[in-house]
């Protein structure tokens, strides 16, 4: 009994123990529960603070990128597209910067198809020119405005006394040795820097039928063809105003109304108005430019078939683009066209007797080329530049005179820029015009071909 009741005990004692343990265990085990549960819940909350903080850098980001932009569009709407580099401008104060730089151009032909200066038909000859730039700007940050003022002199004809051309050789050249104003304007911006307008003395050509690679003689094409289109009557520095607004950052609408004959008197009675329509493009992170311009000129001008009729306007429609391939090639393209029924008796063709003048009009012009630059072949800051284009006589002009061919002129031009520093490079170009004038310069209708070369300095 004794033996039996000790066992009992001990059964009991042990049972209370094994209790205790497992119980024991329990609490440790519902306390490491918690302690998980705890660091779990603190672990979410962090990572709810990482994603918190990675949502405001986002944000952050955007607002950046959107300034960025506003930036971009700011710059855009400012770009002067001067269509001459006169080098890195130089702050004088603050604000203020002035720039300048030179152009020297020596070309040769083959052939002179108009006889000036004592030199016959057919014969070669070689003839220079040069021209110069000061500008001076003025940026009026407090206000949203900016003063630009330039300054311009030049001498030598080229060779474009000594050709008859629809479209001549050396759009740089500039035979007036003295030192003149040539633009002087200023530009206020507006509706948040999305809008500008500028107005004072200027040159229509920096705002309009414009081209990242075919709208500057002193770096790219020398040829007037590529430079602009020849079928739009753009008045020479004048009088004028301008206005560009930005409604989104792939759209740009500009237009202009300046003084037609630029002689700035009576400017309201002969106006030239010119509108613009610009798409930015960013294909596949390549840029590009696509712009669709329409013009109107009420300067008098005179009906082909109706001599007697002497105050009509002209008018025409362009296209012109610029378009990134790759990281090298650049293409672009110009079409014009202009009203084919009348003629501006202020436009002769080169050489011609003043007693005897002998007018002209263009209906159509087109242009393309491309630009390439030099990396792949080691001179990463040379430029190498190919154009192509073809000039349509009015079909009225040609049905006012029966002896006119009126053949369709066309023009070939290659140029390469070899980067020496970035204040001097040297340009090598060449040129091929067959059809010159249409063939109708008498006794002369052989193709011309020029060769020349270009110095560019900028201080």
């Amino acid at each position: 009994m004794v033996r039996l009741r000790k066992a009992s005990l001990f059964l009991a004692v042990l049972f209370f123990c094994a209790g205790n343990i497992c119980w024991a265990d329990d609490v440790s085990f519902r306390k490491e529960l918690d302690q998980l549960k705890a660091r779990v819940q603190a672990l979410e909350n962090k990572l709810a603070e990482q994603d918190k903080c990675m949502n405001e850098q986002k944000k952050c980001i955007l607002d950046q990128e959107k300034k960025i932009s506003a930036y971009e569009s700011r710059l855009a709407q400012f770009d002067t597209d001067l269509h001459r580099q006169v080098g890195m401008p130089i702050g004088i104060a603050e604000g203020l910067e002035i720039g300048a730089g030179a152009t020297m151009i020596m070309q040769g032909a083959n052939n002179t198809n108009n006889a000036t200066a004592g030199v016959s038909k057919n014969e070669g000859r070689t003839d220079a020119s040069y021209s110069a730039d000061i500008t001076i700007g003025k940026e009026f940050e407090d206000a949203g405005g900016r003063a630009f003022l330039h300054l311009e002199v030049g001498q030598g004809s080229g060779l474009e006394d000594d050709l008859t051309l629809y479209s001549n050789v050396n759009r740089d050249a500039d035979n007036d040795n003295n030192v003149r104003l040539t633009e002087l304007w200023y530009e206020q911006a507006f509706l948040k820097d999305k809008a500008a307008a500028t107005f004072g003395k200027l040159d229509p050509t920096a705002y309009f039928d414009n081209n990242e690679v075919a709208n500057d003689e002193t770096t790219q094409f020398l040829g007037r063809i590529f430079r602009n289109s020849p079928t739009i009557e753009f008045p020479d520095n004048t009088a004028g105003m301008r206005f560009t607004y930005l409604p989104a950052e792939w759209l740009e609408l500009g237009y202009g109304v300046f003084d037609a004959d630029s002689d700035w008197e009576k400017v309201g009675d002969n106006l030239f108005n010119i509108g613009q329509v610009t798409f930015k493009t960013n294909f596949f992170d390549l840029s590009g430019n696509y712009r669709l311009l329409a013009w109107q000129n009420n300067s008098y001008h005179t009906k082909w078939l109706a001599n007697e009729q002497e105050k009509e306007s002209a008018f025409g429609f362009g296209l012109s683009l610029d378009q990134k391939v790759n990281d090298i090639v650049t293409v672009f393209s110009r079409y014009g066209w202009q009203n084919p029924k009348v003629y501006n008796p202020n436009i002769t063709a080169t050489g011609d007797d003043e007693n005897d003048p002998k007018y002209y009009s263009l209906e159509h012009s087109w242009s393309a080329g491309l630009q390439v630059e030099g990396k792949p072949w080691g001179r990463e800051k040379d430029i190498l530049g190919f154009a192509i284009g073809q000039i349509l006589s009015s079909k009225d002009y040609k049905k006012s005179d029966d002896t006119l061919r009126a053949k369709t002129e066309g023009h070939l031009e290659t140029y390469y820029r070899i980067y020496i520093n970035d204040h001097f490079s040297i340009s090598p170009d060449l040129q091929y015009i067959w059809n010159p004038f249409g063939k109708d310069v008498a006794e002369d209708t052989d193709p011309i071909f020029v060769g020349g070369v270009r110095a560019q300095i900028d201080f």
